[in-house]
């Protein structure tokens, strides 16, 4: 299952490659089962298996979600996206588009709404599959600390007082309807001007999306020493005006000064946990003798945690004077 596991990724990988590059003629289960050597039957059957959905099915969504960012982002005409993304007609893509989001692309455009999108499948997790760290390799990089004054702002959310842990915090907010992994992550995916977008332009679901921990009193004691609340969601403009999902907060956070500890570009599979003990070590180690602060673990504080293998490791801690 393991090297399936990787496969199936590689397919995925090729998939937004090939909707990137606008180059249909590639996309075909044929050609990608061809590429592994395996044949299309058992290729269709390893991927739904893995995924949870028909390889159909994801290729039509995952287009569809490119799709969307350029109705919502630029004026090019709907014939010109539909063709773009594979599809044979204006009136095809006008038909999928409202199946799948429930209003035409006209409609949209005039009044951008979140929505769910098909966000890119990561089936390849060593951890979620037991695996742990390879061991192979040991980051030396230095760990970076600096304090920054970030600027008022908004955070959309949800969030669990229960939870301990990113793989436990998910599977308590898959048993709450609508607040699932795929769900939460396709709407905060839709919404544009998040803070921490990287580019703006590729509908992924790491794409202005963090990890946060609120202090809280109703939430668990953590090992850092005080209550919080795990939350996931997207840093917005202080003057955002757009729709909240149902599901979701959305509350107002003022300018305050924040300690970062920021590890940079590490290999997921073989340094994760590494990285992750080194971070932590970091801040539990932190002397701020010689500083005017300490941490901030007023309630309603927020502490954001940033994760993308290919650019850093980053918390992000409120301190106060």
């Amino acid at each position: 299952m393991y090297e399936w596991q990787r496969q199936i990724q590689q397919i995925v990988d090729e998939i937004d490659h090939c909707i990137e590059g606008y180059n249909d003629e590639a996309l075909t289960l044929r050609r990608l089962a061809r590429k592994m050597g395996y044949s299309e039957f058992y290729t269709t059957r390893k991927f739904k298996e893995i995924s949870g959905m028909s390889f159909r099915d994801y290729l039509r969504q995952r287009k569809l979600a490119f799709a969307l960012k350029e109705v919502r982002d630029n004026q090019k005409s709907f014939l010109d996206i539909a063709f773009d993304y594979g599809f044979s007609s204006h009136e095809a893509f006008t038909r999928a588009f409202k199946n799948m989001y429930g209003r035409t692309p006209s409609e949209y455009r005039k009044a951008p709404k979140p929505v769910v999108l098909r966000t890119r499948l990561s089936p390849f997790d060593r951890y979620f599959l037991g695996l742990g760290e390879m061991g192979m390799v040991k980051s030396s990089k230095d760990i970076k600390t600096y304090f920054v004054t970030i600027p008022a702002h908004k955070f959309l959310f949800i969030k669990n007082t229960e939870s301990n842990g990113y793989w436990d915090f998910w599977e308590k907010q898959s048993q709450i309807p609508g607040q699932d992994c795929d769900t939460i992550s396709g709407l905060l995916d839709s919404i544009k001007g998040k803070l921490d977008d990287n580019g703006g332009n590729k509908p992924d679901s790491s794409s202005g999306q963090a990890m946060a921990y609120i202090s809280d009193s109703k939430g668990l004691l953590c090992d850092w020493g005080f209550l919080r609340s795990e939350c996931y969601g997207a840093r917005l403009p202080a003057d955002y005006q757009g729709e909240v999902p149902e599901q979701m907060l959305l509350m107002d956070v003022p300018e305050a000064e924040y300690l970062v500890f920021e590890h940079g570009p590490f290999d997921y599979e073989q340094e994760n946990r590494s990285v992750e003990e080194k971070v932590e070590q970091a801040m539990a180690d932190f002397d701020f003798s010689n500083t005017d602060y300490s941490y901030d673990t007023t309630p309603g504080r927020i502490i954001y945690f940033y994760h993308d293998p290919e650019r850093f490791w980053k918390y992000v801690r409120p301190v106060k004077k």
